[in-house]
């Protein structure tokens, strides 16, 4: 389904409250956890609980999140509503970054279901050939998925930290979010072209949190785990993406930890 060119709208995104040692801390290029293996993709699905072609994607994202080398995401988007069934997870948010994903492609490819692999590319979101291609194809620049990110909970805390990057350093402008995740969400659909349907949503992002710049030198924050665990939320997700929130760009590094 493809939404009005207008549909998508922009809202602000709360910080993170941080606190961030920056400089040469041991975690340089490898040295980050050699025990957690860094994923190969960052795979965002922008989904409707009104859009009838969703659920295949859907599942296909499920499939994805039991890959350990593949961070899949769920972004219910907002702009199906007016349809006659209101998407009980859908956020502003991921409207306005899908549209700004398209204006940095430079197309205007706006839909459900729609997969955005790396930052980088976009496929339909229920062929999983095509994802895998596409994650290939985006792995062929060197900088794609090239800085090892590390996530822990610890006490009250969720610690994060990032290595420093092998490119040069005008080549690293970028921004380290943190997604409040939950694995698995059931819902049964009232209205619209899912009536009556029964459907689970995977990895569903429930907030975002900035948790600071990112100029390619190695860096660790500490986030309060009152600003990522709500009801419902289970899992986190942080990510390093050059550009900013208005304008993304290729995913440079990300990492996966449960809540539980």
């Amino acid at each position: 389904m493809k939404p009005l060119a207008d549909a998508s709208r922009s809202t602000g995104i709360v910080a993170a409250v941080v606190t961030v040692v920056l400089g040469q801390l041991g975690v340089a290029g490898g040295l980050i956890s050699s025990a957690q293996a860094q994923p190969r993709a960052v795979v965002e699905l922008f989904t409707s609980q009104g859009c009838s072609s969703c659920p295949p994607a859907d599942k296909i994202i499920g499939d994805l999140a039991k890959d350990p080398s593949v961070i899949a995401l769920s972004m219910p988007v907002d702009y199906w509503d007016y349809l006659g069934w209101k998407d009980t997870l859908a956020d502003s948010r991921f409207s306005a970054r899908q549209k700004a994903y398209s204006q940095m492609r430079g197309d205007r490819d706006i839909y459900t279901p729609q997969a955005v692999i790396n930052g980088a590319s976009q496929v339909i979101g229920s062929d999983p050939a095509k994802i895998e291609h596409a994650i290939g194809a985006t792995k062929q620049s060197t900088s794609v998925m090239s800085v090892p990110v590390s996530v822990s909970v610890s006490g009250k805390h969720v610690n994060v930290t990032v290595a420093a990057s092998s490119a040069p350093s005008g080549q690293n402008r970028g921004e380290v979010w943190i997604c409040s995740v939950s694995t698995s969400v059931p819902i049964t659909v009232g209205r619209g072209e899912n009536r009556g349907r029964e459907l689970t949503y995977y990895n569903v992002v429930r907030n975002w949190l900035k948790v600071g710049d990112w100029t390619g030198s190695a860096a660790t924050w500490t986030v309060p785990l009152e600003n990522v665990s709500r009801e419902g939320v289970d899992a986190a997700v942080v990510y390093v993406q050059d550009g900013s929130r208005e304008q993304p760009g290729p995913m440079r590094g990300a990492a996966f930890t449960s809540l539980q």
